[in-house]
């Protein structure tokens, strides 16, 4: 078994020259950790998927440090999509495009002719991609279904032993994955929502962007990530509650036998909550609840051990969006009734 190192910012060269031996190596982003390994090394990108317990016809994002990067690979970026280049990067926006044929491996691509591409706006990752010379494939750094890592801790949980090591730069700041953006097709379409939202996408492309496409059938193959398998799912079941529904919920729980997870927003936790219930604050708005949605998820699947959790759901616009798509996939769509 692999003794899974962590290593501080001021290890970097370290770090990138386990990468350039074709190791793997989680890094952290504005968004979740992501686990990285050499794009160009098929050996390695492969060792990814057994890492994760990922299924391999699903495509991985490649984490650049420059433009330049993605030119290497990309035969064309239309204006629009400089438009977009120059408004969000670095940042939580994933790009897809066609690519030169053969360019990158199908390890990379799950067999399409179109990758993603995403440039974080964590300068300590920007600086290990450029230490490595190459980009880097960047899924979450977890086990395949489970809920993504928002620190460096949550990875060593899921991979100690399967990777090389971990850079750790403390808790990351949105929460939730980026938004992923299909620019390979005539018209642009949000294949998964993130903090940079459908509105602020036609701000500045000043056309629309269609927002429809989250999941797709089990003989396609997905151009990004979380559109085909379970994901972000804890051990226990979780039940998504709105807001006119906590008093209604917390009286259910107080009926249960066993401890309940409750993630609710501080102001119900501030209530008096039934005996057996075990508090996470979400924090006072969706901008809070995002950034700790997957640590609660973790906290009641690693630590507090629970068989059913309640979630505070929250209004589907803006950032809610990303919220909910990310707590409907890990409920199974259950809304406590």
């Amino acid at each position: 078994m692999l003794i899974t190192k962590i290593y501080q910012p001021s290890e970097l060269k370290t770090a990138a020259s386990e990468l350039q031996k074709g190791e793997l190596i989680a890094f952290p982003t504005e968004t979740v950790y992501g686990l990285g390994a050499d794009a160009t090394n098929q050996q390695a990108v492969k060792r990814v998927y057994l890492a994760k317990g990922r299924p391999s016809d699903n495509p991985l994002i490649v984490t650049v440090a420059s433009l330049e990067m993605v030119q290497q690979y990309v035969a064309e970026i239309s204006s629009a999509a400089k438009k977009l280049i120059d408004e969000f990067w670095p940042g939580p926006l994933t790009l897809i495009f066609k690519i030169k044929p053969g360019s990158l491996s199908k390890a990379v691509t799950g067999g399409l002719e179109t990758a993603a591409f995403r440039m974080p706006a964590n300068e300590i990752t920007r600086k290990l991609i450029e230490l490595t010379g190459v980009p880097l494939v960047g899924p979450s750094a977890n086990s395949s279904g489970k809920p993504s890592p928002t620190t460096a801790q949550h990875v060593f949980h899921d991979l100690e032993g399967r990777i090389a090591g971990i850079v750790d730069d403390g808790p990351t700041q949105v929460g939730v994955e980026s938004t992923i953006i299909d620019m390979s097709t005539d018209q642009p379409a949000v294949l998964r929502p993130g903090a940079v939202t459908v509105v602020q996408l036609e701000a500045v492309l000043q056309q629309p962007v269609s927002s429809e496409v989250h999941q797709v059938g089990a003989k396609e193959i997905p151009k990004a990530p979380g559109m085909k398998y379970k994901h972000y799912a804890p051990d226990a079941q979780v039940l998504m509650v709105r807001a006119d529904q906590w008093p209604a919920a917390l009286a259910w729980a107080a009926k249960q036998s066993e401890k309940i997870g409750v993630m609710a927003p501080t102001e119900i936790l501030q209530q008096k909550l039934p005996q057996q219930c075990l508090p996470f604050d979400l924090g006072n708005d969706v901008v809070s609840a995002s950034q700790r949605l997957f640590a609660g998820l973790r906290n009641f699947d690693d630590r507090q051990k629970v068989n059913w959790i309640l979630a505070a759901a929250y209004p589907e616009t803006g950032l809610g969006l990303a919220y909910m798509n990310r707590l409907k996939k890990s409920s199974g769509n259950q809304f406590f009734k």
